[in-house]
């Protein structure tokens, strides 16, 4: 397990520096995204924000990220910023045959804010969304609604924007309390030490409205249909608690009284009770059966997520976001 101190304050405003943003512009961007994520790129209207990933042929995800359309022929992909520089490059074999260009922000400032993003956003001009998975921008910032218990924003600006850095927090607590929300709501954001390994299904991403099965073709895309149609899919996502003082690394494995593997884990975060939770990537039998768990021979207990499993369609979110 990683050592961080136990901290986690209430959830402020706090630089994101996990994330990074790779833009696609061109004549051809949408046409080019169509056939290389697993969105409905037409759904990215300036107002709703659809998640997608990126997969290989064989169906494993290369990333995940959160789509924009920021104006015409301008697009925004927010992702970890330990899958930029490789998605690009994987990206820019394709966009060669396009009318499309690629460039990865390095000096885009990433900032998480609750109760704080109303005066941020007044300073920037610009109204908050109002509806999880909906942006608002300007020529200064982008604003997206994002899940959780706590109503929070994530904002994404330039450098030289008007907004005073020095005021906001930049600590690992921050990040963590941010990275709980995200825990608790399910969603997990791959990292280069995930890459080209899961199923978006294995993330619960067809429950997360993170697949279109309605779209047409896209690398990877008759195995992820074909895992979902087939029900094939045999490891999912499941939220996890146990009592610790320090982070377990991502990868690390969770085991049954018989110490055998029946999970890993994608992300953790300290609680407000001075322990751990995390997602993990589970055998679906960990729900069907009662099994007692362990993570590095600590107790831990299966949590519930907000959400069921099942497939939400994202053509139809985009009709109740805009509704």
């Amino acid at each position: 397990m990683a050592t961080v101190t136990a901290s986690t304050p209430a959830l402020g405003s706090v630089r994101l520096n996990h994330l990074a943003a790779l833009d696609v512009k061109g004549a051809d961007a949408e046409k080019f995204l169509q056939g290389q994520t697993s969105a409905q790129v037409s759904l990215a209207d300036g107002h709703f924000a659809p998640l997608t990933c990126f997969c290989t042929p064989k169906g494993r995800m290369l990333a995940n990220a959160q789509l924009m359309r920021l104006g015409e022929e301008h697009y925004r992909l927010l992702l970890s910023n330990t899958l930029l520089d490789s998605l690009a490059n994987h990206l820019k074999k394709f966009a060669a045959f396009y009318r499309a260009e690629l460039t990865t922000q390095r000096d885009l400032v990433f900032i998480g804010a609750s109760d704080e993003a109303p005066a941020l956003a007044e300073q920037l001009g610009l109204e908050l969304p109002d509806r999880v998975g909906t942006h608002t921008n300007n020529d200064q910032v982008c604003v997206i609604r994002y899940p959780g218990e706590t109503p929070r924003w994530l904002l994404c600006f330039d450098n030289d924007s008007k907004v005073d850095l020095a005021s906001l927090q930049d600590n690992q607590a921050g990040r963590n309390a941010w990275q709980l929300e995200d825990i608790r709501s399910g969603l997990a954001w791959l990292t280069d030490t995930q890459q080209d390994y899961f199923l978006p299904q294995m993330l619960n991403w067809e429950a997360l409205g993170g697949i279109s099965f309605k779209k047409g073709c896209y690398t990877g895309q008759e195995v992820v249909a074909r895992a979902h149609f087939r029900g094939q899919v045999k490891k999912r996502l499941m939220r996890i608690s146990l009592e610790a003082d320090s982070l377990p690394a991502a990868g690390a494995s969770v085991v049954n009284s018989d110490d055998k593997a029946v999970g890993e884990v994608v992300v953790s975060a300290f609680n407000h009770q001075g322990g751990v939770e995390l997602l993990a990537v589970m055998s679906t039998k960990v729900a069907e059966e009662t099994m007692q768990l362990y993570l590095d021979g600590v107790p831990a207990t299966l949590l519930t997520l907000p959400y069921t499993i099942e497939r939400v369609d994202p053509e139809q979110l985009a009709v109740s976001l805009n509704g």
